[in-house]
């Protein structure tokens, strides 16, 4: 599928894996709609929905900048309507916002609990209700969702269940939307790399400048999200990918260039 022209709605795309995904599909001239909250930089965090757009324009899409915080449904609402308004659909979207806290149940306090419950989970839910009406007029229409496989090792849930509920939850929508929206050819997949990935969550939530220096770059799962996205949503949908896993099948098994650190040691993700 080409993407010239394509609206692409992606929530966190102010920075990170959401605003990499929004320049890889910008190169082939999508319209990309930047959702997220940051209007004014954090110095820990970097990027706004500003300096993305600028940089989506720059890579040659077209750019709408929003500001959204997904916990509230009239602002999905108002920043759908408003996509409509200037690019008149949507084509795809993208699920990346994401709240993270890998505290176990006695250190979790009831507000990080709620807080990842209601952008990972309600807020993903309610963006993609809100788009489905528009993803039914498009051509080729796709979900991609930055969420997990499902592995039940408990491994996976003793040191920090809020957040794993969280994360899993959104791999189960997704399976459940490729079979309900399938008579609509709309494709749900999600999404996860092998390896962390080196954004300011990785650095300052997880493990600094050492496990940044044993991640890989966004890029990986931009290029992934592009081959993802460009198949047939008929053909397409119901998969829970690893980046890697989707690399490979494209003939692409050489990922030295998006180490951090060429030929450094790699830290796995989460769940895999």
């Amino acid at each position: 599928m080409s993407f010239k022209n394509k609206t692409v709605f992606i929530t966190g795309a102010s920075r990170g894996i959401g605003k990499a995904i929004a320049l890889r599909l910008a190169k082939e001239g999508a319209n990309i709609v930047i959702v997220a909250k940051s209007t004014e930089e954090n110095p820990k965090l970097g990027g706004t929905i500003f300096s993305a757009a600028a940089e989506v324009e720059e890579a040659g899409g077209k750019a709408l900048p929003l500001k959204c915080d997904i916990r509230f449904e009239e602002e999905i609402l108002a920043a759908i309507q408003k996509t409509a308004e200037t690019f008149g659909g949507i084509d795809i979207l993208v699920n990346n916002a994401s709240a993270i806290s890998l505290t176990p149940t006695e250190q979790t306090e009831a507000k990080r609990f709620d807080l990842m419950h209601s952008i990972n989970v309600r807020g993903t839910f309610l963006v993609t209700k809100a788009c489905i009406p528009f993803l039914k007029r498009s051509s080729n229409p796709h979900i991609l969702t930055l969420s997990p496989p499902l592995n039940l090792n408990p491994k996976w849930f003793a040191n920090h269940v809020a957040y794993t509920l969280t994360k899993y939850n959104m791999s189960m929508m997704t399976i459940g939307w490729a079979a309900e929206f399938k008579k609509d050819k709309i494709a749900a997949n999600a999404l996860w790399p092998r390896t962390t990935i080196a954004t300011a969550a990785v650095k300052n939530l997880l493990g600094g400048e050492t496990l940044i220096k044993m991640s890989r770059r966004p890029e990986i799962l931009a290029d992934a999200s592009y081959y993802i996205l460009r198949k047939a949503s008929t053909e397409c949908t119901g998969n829970l990918f690893i980046d890697e896993e989707v690399l490979a099948k494209e003939g692409i098994t050489d990922l030295t260039d998006y180490a951090v650190v060429a030929g450094g040691q790699l830290y796995n993700d989460l769940f895999v």
